[in-house]
Order: structure tokens, then C-alpha cells, then sequence
């Protein structure tokens, strides 16, 4: 499976973004997908993840109430939407996937985008 991250820019405190990964190959439904973020100097850590169906969801709690995790699953493509953009969301957002259930550990996750960046600028 590849992943290709697209969608991070330059955006103003309390603005919004929707970063999209799409994938190639096939059986993408059987993949559980995650995004992660890594900020200059910190550790990589989790975003949000989403089951293959859909219908599970789980988000970090810096983020529960802003971010939206979806996937079109006939385009083969997982989304994140950030809203209320705070300077603090600042970095390279990754996603990942994963066979079997939704994820929050980085380990878990076997195939990896390349990551795009999100600046948030007060």
C-alpha cells in the first residue's frame, strides 16, 4: 500500500484545513487508517484514527471537538479536517495504515505517507 498526504499549508490561527491521503492498491476497506503529527523537536503522536468501515472513530484529546477523521473508501482516499486551527497544531501530518482494528500507536501502523506540512500562524 502507498499513501500520498496532501492538503497541509500555511493557515491563520482559528482556520480551517482538509488534509486528504490517498492510497494505491487494493483492498483499501481492509485498512484501518491514522494520522499522526510530528511538531519540530517533539515526538511523533496521534491524531485520529478511523476503521475500515468507517464506523469507528477515536481522537486525541488535543484534538477531539476540532478534527473530523472520514474516508471515501470508492476513492480509496482517508481525509482529516482541522478546524479552530491553534498555532500549537503546527507540523508534519502523517498518515498511516494499518490491517485489523483502528490504531493509536504508531508501531501498530505498517504502511506510512510521506507527510505534509500544516502551519498555523498567529
Amino acid at each position: 500500500v502507498q499513501l500520498q498526504a496532501s492538503g497541509g499549508g500555511l493557515v491563520q490561527v482559528g482556520g480551517s484545513l482538509r488534509l486528504s491521503c490517498a492510497t494505491s492498491g487494493r483492498s483499501f476497506s481492509s485498512y484501518s487508517m491514522g494520522w499522526f503529527r510530528q511538531a519540530p523537536g517533539k515526538e511523533r503522536e496521534f491524531v485520529a484514527t478511523i476503521s475500515g468501515s468507517g464506523f469507528t472513530e477515536s481522537y486525541a484529546a488535543s484534538v477531539k471537538g476540532r478534527a473530523t477523521v472520514a474516508r471515501d473508501n470508492a476513492k480509496s482516499t482517508a481525509y482529516l479536517q482541522m478546524n479552530s486551527l491553534r498555532p500549537e497544531d503546527t507540523a508534519v501530518y502523517y498518515c498511516a495504515a494499518k490491517t485489523g482494528a483502528v490504531g493509536i500507536e504508531a508501531y501498530e501502523f505498517d504502511y506510512w505517507g510521506q507527510g505534509t506540512l500544516v502551519t498555523v500562524s498567529s
